[in-house]
Order: C-alpha cells, then sequence, then structure tokens
C-alpha cells in the first residue's frame, strides 16, 4: 500500500506531499504510471508529474526526469495487446512535459534535448502496440501521445531547420506504415497538431514542404494500390492526415506564414488523390 494518499494529493491542488522524498514519490508515481487502472494512470501520476514538472519541483532534475521517461519508452516495446503499452505511451507525455518545461525557461543542456527528440522518434516508429482506447483500460493512444511529444519537440529553440525537418520525415514515415487497421482515434488530427508546431516555427520553406506532401499524397493515391485488397487500409491514414492538415490550415489560430502556399498544393494533392468527388 502506497504511504502517500494520492487522491488527497490531488484534492489539495498536487502540493507535494511531506514525509517521503521527491525520488521516492517519483519512483512511485513512475511505476504507476504502466497502472491498467486509468484513475492511478490517468487522473493521477500523469497530472502529478505534469503539474510538478510545470511548477518548477524538477527544475534541478529534470534531465535525470527525462532520461527516466526515455527508459520507460523501451519497456516491452514491440508487444502488442499487452499492458505495458500504458508505461510507454504515459512515459512519453512525461517527457513532453519536460520538454515543454525546457522551452518555457532554458534548464537542459541542448544536446540532451536531441536525445529526448531521437527516442521519441524512434519510439513512435517502432511502437506495434497501436489501440487507441482500451475497454476497461482507458487510453493508450500511443500514436497520438506521440505526436503530442514531436509537437513539444518542434517548438524546442534547440531545434534547427534541419531537426524540425526530421519531425516531419517521422510524421510521414509512420502515416505511411503498414497498419492493421487504420488509426479511428483522432491520431490524424494529433499528428497535425504537430505539423502545425514545425510549420509555425517558420524555418522550413516549401521547398522542403512540397516533396513532403507529394509523399504522403503518393501513400494517399487509390491508384498505387491492386484492386484484389482493402484500398483503404494502406491509404486510410495519409488521406485522412491531408484532409485534417486542410482543415487545420483553412480554419486553426496563429496560421503559418506558409499557409496561403501550403494550401494551394494541399488542394491539388486532395483533387488528385479523390478524383470521384470531381464527378458528383
Amino acid at each position: 500500500m502506497s504511504r502517500v494518499n494520492w487522491k488527497q494529493v490531488h484534492d489539495d491542488d498536487f502540493r507535494v506531499p511531506e514525509g517521503r522524498s521527491l525520488a521516492d514519490l517519483t519512483e512511485e508515481l513512475t511505476l504507476m504510471l504502466g497502472e491498467v487502472d486509468p484513475e492511478l494512470r490517468d487522473k493521477t501520476a500523469y497530472p502529478t508529474l505534469a503539474t510538478w514538472i510545470s511548477r518548477g519541483v524538477y527544475d534541478d532534475l529534470l534531465p535525470g526526469l527525462g532520461d527516466g521517461m526515455v527508459a520507460g519508452l523501451t519497456a516491452g516495446l514491440g508487444e502488442r495487446d499487452t499492458d505495458s503499452v500504458f508505461r510507454r505511451t504515459f512515459s512519453v507525455l512525461v517527457l513532453a512535459e519536460c520538454i515543454r518545461r525546457d522551452n518555457s525557461r532554458p534548464l537542459v543542456l541542448g544536446g540532451k534535448v536531441l536525445q529526448w527528440g531521437d527516442a521519441i522518434a524512434t519510439w513512435v516508429l517502432r511502437e506495434q502496440d497501436l489501440r487507441g482506447f482500451v475497454d476497461g483500460k482507458g487510453w493508450a493512444h500511443a500514436v497520438a501521445h506521440g505526436a503530442d511529444a514531436l509537437g513539444a519537440l518542434a517548438a524546442s529553440p534547440h531545434l534547427g531547420h534541419a531537426e524540425l525537418t526530421v519531425v516531419l520525415d517521422v510524421v510521414a514515415d509512420r502515416l505511411l506504415l503498414p497498419v492493421e487497421r487504420p488509426f479511428t482515434h483522432g491520431e490524424h488530427d494529433r499528428l497535425v497538431g504537430t505539423t502545425m508546431a514545425v510549420l509555425r516555427r517558420g524555418s522550413v520553406p516549401m521547398t522542403v514542404l512540397e516533396p513532403w506532401l507529394n509523399r504522403i499524397s503518393a501513400g494517399a493515391s487509390p491508384f498505387a494500390h491492386s484492386g484484389d485488397s482493402d484500398p483503404f487500409l494502406p491509404t486510410g491514414n495519409a488521406q485522412a492526415f491531408l484532409r485534417s492538415l486542410y482543415l487545420q490550415l483553412a480554419i486553426g489560430s496563429r496560421p503559418p506564414t506558409v499557409r496561403a502556399d501550403l494550401m494551394l498544393v494541399l488542394v491539388g494533392l486532395l483533387r488528385e488523390t479523390n478524383p470521384s468527388f470531381q464527378k458528383m
């Protein structure tokens, strides 16, 4: 049994409890990130760690905390439909909070943040358990959580043009990887959120963005697949991403400077990959 009443911590606006070291509290919370009970994982461990990070509780320990979350990304990696996914997907959310804290005030060396970025990108592409909501256990949501972490990374001042281009490539790679079923829990929108974070930096030009979009569009084209298999399985994720990107560019706040040029390219690609709509 825990010696900490975590519900009381929650009710006390996440005040750090007295009587135990921060290291012990962190260890307990980190283990709780892997719990199958969403009350412990989603509503206790994650919000407590996120709040303490944002309030500066870990400012002197942020590199170590982030490294601990990176270690969580490898726990059970490669497994499918097992409970180990929760430790990975909630570790990446806490790692995103570490990056956001550093974004708001410099606390971590740039090389360390880039190491975290490499770990996030590697995990996003290697993760095999792509379930969204798991009945009785809550959110796994690996792709969405990974996208959120990449979005936090894209806002980091430690990333320049080259690193931001890599973030976009990771988004495209994740969309184009084979899947057993298309994403159905908003993963496309979260990956677009990552993309918008990159675009708002204003350092990736259209000479990079247009070929990148063309690559995704090629994966969204129904003509690139044989007629003896379900064409929506290999194309659905890329197609949904293009549509979501169009929507977020059209109505989203804080439009990037390349918005107009990007939308022209995007409209053309959507027409090419949705020819049936032009016959209606």
